[in-house]
């Protein structure tokens, strides 16, 4: 009974009892009555933090939609008028412009002259193919022959669009090299459509082959060596080393490269504008479309066009990649 009543009398004086686990800790570590330590205001978790992503992503965002899709919604709008592209006034025309476009020969038959280059771009993929392939395997002079091959896609479009004028012209380059071989020839290469469409793709070829040769390089180079050596190994030539190595392993590019080659081929501006202006049948609906707009100012019918223009390459890369999907190659 004494006992009991002095330890009674010791929990009064010293206070309430704390379990072991809820002990109260003063100073630096200490403990919340429950056991728990206090949660700070970290910066991690404040509001900045979560918004930092966004403030960095700003000012890209703010230049992508003024300089991309506002002009484009803006295009839409325009085709939808008949605006001049200077006055104020604008009349709401329906789809008429686009009725034009599809109904009138002079407006779409420029299409066709994109086949042209399509095919220009089919042999422009083959060649940077052929020399991507040959130069990924250790051979003499391999890096001067990889500078050759791209440094035409390094020169300005303009330049090279002089520089081929005169190369086409009568009594140019072509011809003095031409009469230097004992071929003869008086044809104006520049002068009916045929041979001036043929001589601008030809253009195109020598300008963009390095950069699908630097693509098909990229990826060639991204192969692991082993398989290589795992093929010599097995008795695997070179073609068969291409045919069941290489190929596969560059199906991604080889689809990127064939929807620039579908796109370019159809916005064909720069070298045909420079060389001929769309004269001699060499017209591409881009340089028909600009024309439109500033040469006979019909804004709302170039900006239909260049609608067409876009829909048609989203349509065409829509259905290639319905057709080639873009499986993922897992090689090893």
């Amino acid at each position: 009974m004494t006992e009991t009543t002095d330890t009674a009398s010791r929990a009064t004086v010293a206070g309430p009892q704390r379990p072991p686990g809820k002990a109260r800790r003063t100073g630096r570590g200490a403990r919340h009555p429950e056991g728990r330590a206090p949660r700070g205001r970290s910066w991690r978790h404040s509001p900045l933090q979560r918004i930092t992503p966004w403030l960095f992503l700003a000012a890209p965002l703010a230049l992508l939609i003024t300089f991309t899709y506002v002009p484009v919604a803006s295009m839409v709008s325009y085709s939808f008028t008949d605006w001049d592209g200077v006055s104020p006034d604008r009349n709401a025309t329906g789809v008429d412009n686009y009725v034009q476009i599809f109904t009138r020969p002079e407006l779409f038959r420029v299409f066709f002259v994109s086949g042209y280059y399509l095919a220009a771009s089919v042999l422009q993929i083959a060649v940077a193919l052929y020399f991507a392939a040959v130069l990924s395997f250790d051979l003499r002079f391999r890096n001067f022959f990889k500078g050759v091959l791209f440094f035409p896609y390094l020169i300005n479009g303009v330049a090279i669009g002089f520089v081929f004028l005169y190369f086409f012209q009568d009594g140019g380059t072509l011809d003095s090299v031409l009469a230097r071989l004992g071929v003869g020839t008086d044809h104006a290469w520049l002068g009916d459509p045929t041979s001036a469409n043929v001589s601008l793709a030809g253009v195109s070829v020598w300008r963009f082959t390095g950069l699908n040769f630097v693509l098909f390089l990229g990826a060639i180079q991204s192969i692991p060596g082993e398989l290589y050596e795992a093929a010599e190994l097995d008795g695997a030539g070179k073609w068969q080393q291409f045919r069941h190595i290489i190929a596969p392993s560059i199906r991604p590019v080889l689809s990127l490269s064939i929807i620039l080659a579908i796109s370019g081929s159809l916005s064909v501006f720069e070298i045909p504008y420079i060389m001929t202006g769309g004269a001699t049948g060499t017209s591409t609906f881009v340089i028909q479309t600009v024309k439109l707009a500033f040469q006979f100012n019909k804004t709302g019918l170039a900006s239909a066009a260049a609608v067409v223009l876009l829909a048609i390459i989203l349509l065409i890369t829509w259905i290639q990649r319905r057709l080639v999907p873009d499986d993922k190659v897992d090689l090893v």
